[in-house]
């Protein structure tokens, strides 16, 4: 006889009856038994349907635009967003929230990664997979806030071979829609790239909107990238950034350089626009705060809750406004002062540095500025991947004003030294520069 714990483990939400199933036809058996279509009358939920390109809600069409993450609803709806999206893990906290504000809700359905271990090849890790995504779909799918299951996020990525990856996600969006018919299922892709598009359709049918993640300079040709490769359905970019660390830039000892935020504002500019003319849904990364390389490349907040002038750009593209209508502190340039590193910030251990900032705000606000000198980050995260924190050198920093800043001696090592300007009215501007002691 099974042991009852495991099961109720594997098949959580379930009565004793599965259980006895179980033992009775086995595991695979008991797969199918529970992905079998169930009839099924949300009496909460909006229906949501695909119609050639379009997302309807309630037979009108919906554009999908807003941020990943969670969290400041009511500001992200201001903005003129429609949508959040989620990963996975329990969405009801962020469907209420949503709810409340005004907002719809990609949730995110986890798939393990193979690149991180996951096991396509080991039922009981697939049967516990799918015990999860069907207690998720069960308890939420008549909440109005839905509007579609996001099915697992860049599970292809960095595999030599991804072909168990594909059946997975179309068995997932297979056991999605036995049990809800009113939200549409999507699959997120990293980028495109060879057959994806064409693996997915032959092994997901089920789904029927494509997400992609997309980043920098790919995005402007991603529209027409994927009516090339074969998709005729909604398109969400799912993810996007004005560049990814893995495009940039590096010194010649490979620290990548971040856009500041006044540079991403004006890039994020050029790409909302057209994706909006081509029908094709926009979620910008990350709405939230995340280290990766630094705690500012893909974040549109501060550690300390600050946004920056990326939603400015949001707003102007989604006719809406930022808090008070306030603009967020710009930033011209921060460079090394004098010939000290030319082209790159490098100078001999035993002397000093020095940064120069040149920053205004557009409202006149004073600001008050924060400098923070850090190791540079050694970690070089895949898919998204937890980074830790470098270590900071509060030691290090001389002196910091609003126009620059002095580097106390250090180590030879490579380091990377940021500012933070606020306004004081809950905006903040964020650059920073990769420097060597030799």
């Amino acid at each position: 006889m099974a042991d009852a714990a495991a099961l109720k483990y594997l098949f959580p939400g379930h009565d004793a009856t599965v259980a006895r199933r179980a033992v009775r036809i086995g595991l695979f058996g008991l797969i199918i038994h529970l992905t079998a279509p169930i009839g099924l009358s949300p009496v909460n939920a909006a229906e949501v349907t695909v119609d050639g390109r379009d997302v309807l809600v309630d037979g009108r069409p919906f554009p999908v635009r807003g941020a990943a993450g969670e969290g400041r609803m009511e500001m992200l709806k201001a903005l003129g967003a429609t949508t959040i999206r989620t990963y996975g893990g329990d969405p009801g906290p962020v469907l209420d929230a949503a709810d409340k504000a005004g907002l719809k809700v990609i949730a995110g359905l986890w798939l393990g990664h193979p690149r991180v271990g996951a096991n396509y090849d080991d039922p009981v890790f697939v049967a516990r997979q799918l015990a999860d995504i069907r207690a998720t779909v069960e308890r939420y799918r008549t909440h109005p806030a839905l509007l579609m299951w996001g099915i697992g996020n860049e599970v292809e990525v960095d595999l030599s071979d991804d072909s168990k990856v594909w059946p997975a996600i179309g068995e997932a969006a297979r056991l999605v829609r036995s049990l809800d018919s009113q939200h549409p299922t999507m699959a997120v892709l990293a980028e495109l790239g060879g057959d994806k598009v064409a693996r997915l359709k032959a092994a997901a049918p089920d789904v029927a909107v494509l997400g992609v993640n997309s980043y920098g300079e790919a995005l402007p040709s991603l529209p027409r990238r994927v009516r090339e490769a074969g998709w005729d359905g909604p398109v969400v970019v799912t993810e996007m950034g004005v560049l990814g660390q893995w495009q940039a830039a590096t010194t010649p000892w490979g620290a990548p350089f971040e856009p500041s935020s006044t540079q991403k504002a004006i890039l994020l500019r050029r790409y909302l626009a057209p994706l909006g003319t081509e029908g094709v849904g926009a979620i910008l990364f990350f709405w939230g705060q995340k280290q990766e390389v630094t705690t500012s490349w893909h974040s549109l907040f501060l550690p300390t809750g600050e946004w920056t002038e990326p939603l400015e750009s949001m707003a102007e593209n989604w006719k809406g406004h930022t808090p008070g209508d306030n603009r967020a502190p710009r930033i011209v340039s921060l460079t090394p002062a004098e010939n000290i590193s030319a082209p790159f910030a490098s100078w001999p251990a035993g002397s000093t540095g020095r940064v120069r900032l040149e920053a205004g705000d557009p409202d006149g606000d004073t600001l008050d500025a924060r400098w923070i000198i850090t190791s540079e980050s050694t970690a070089r995260s895949v898919g998204g991947d937890t980074e830790p924190l470098p270590p900071e050198h509060p030691e290090a920093l001389e002196s910091g004003t609003a126009t620059e800043a002095t580097i106390a001696d250090l180590p030879p090592g490579h380091y990377r030294i940021s500012v933070e300007l606020r306004d004081g009215r809950g905006a903040a501007a964020t650059a920073n520069l990769p420097f060597e002691i030799r």
